[in-house]
């Protein structure tokens, strides 16, 4: 399986390029350079999904076949690349983890014969993570009839009954949380403070406890 970073998207809600954004004030990896060592954890290569090749250096691309057409046109171009099952992960998810993928993994391992999709959905939306999702490569023959048909929309582009569901309520959403606008990176900046902060107060009572 092969591990794809989504990173073509234009940043313009952002302002600036997401992927070279860390949420961590002492120079920690960024955006970038933190999903793919997340996807090297798990899969047997990791390729950057991009428009240009240049954005994704010094990591191995796949630049988009077509253009202009959002993730869609990203995973599209993949699965024409590489015809293996790939696992995606956006570029742009700062609070995604190992256990979170894992999962993911679990349940494609077990999914019903058939499936072609494994992705989270939310318990109280309904709404499927397609770009936290393993695609299989009977996937894109559904792919390309949705590129014939002019539809972008995921969850149009792979039927309901191919796809194996996990769910998440939204008391576990963090993982999912990404970064759109300057708000939501000052979000993700503060947020990471803390749980820096609550893990270092949390280790420095752990010493106390050694001490006696």
């Amino acid at each position: 399986m092969y591990g794809i970073v989504m990173a073509g998207g234009l940043s313009s809600r952002m302002g600036r390029n997401k992927l070279r954004l860390s949420i961590h004030g002492d120079g920690g990896p960024d955006m970038l350079e933190r999903t793919v060592g997340l996807l090297k954890g798990c899969t047997d290569d990791v390729f950057v999904s991009c428009r240009d090749p240049e954005d994704a250096l010094p990591f191995q691309s796949i630049p988009d076949e077509v253009d202009r057409q959002g993730p869609f046109g990203g995973v599209y171009s993949v699965l024409r690349r590489l015809r293996k099952p790939v696992l995606v992960l956006s570029c742009d998810l700062p609070f995604m983890d190992r256990a979170t993928l894992s999962r993911l993994l679990a349940a494609r391992a077990a999914r019903e014969r058939g499936t072609i999709m494994t992705t989270y959905r939310q318990e109280e939306t309904g709404f499927i993570e397609a770009l936290v999702s393993v695609y299989e490569p009977a996937c894109l023959p559904w792919f390309e009839l949705a590129w014939e048909k002019g539809i972008r929309k995921f969850s149009m582009v792979i039927p309901e009954g191919l796809r194996t569901h996990v769910p998440y309520s939204r008391s576990e959403a963090l993982p999912f949380f990404n970064i759109n606008y300057p708000a939501d990176f000052e979000i993700a900046r503060r947020l990471a403070a803390l749980m820096r902060m609550k893990e270092e107060r949390e280790g420095t009572l752990e010493g106390e406890e050694e001490t006696f």
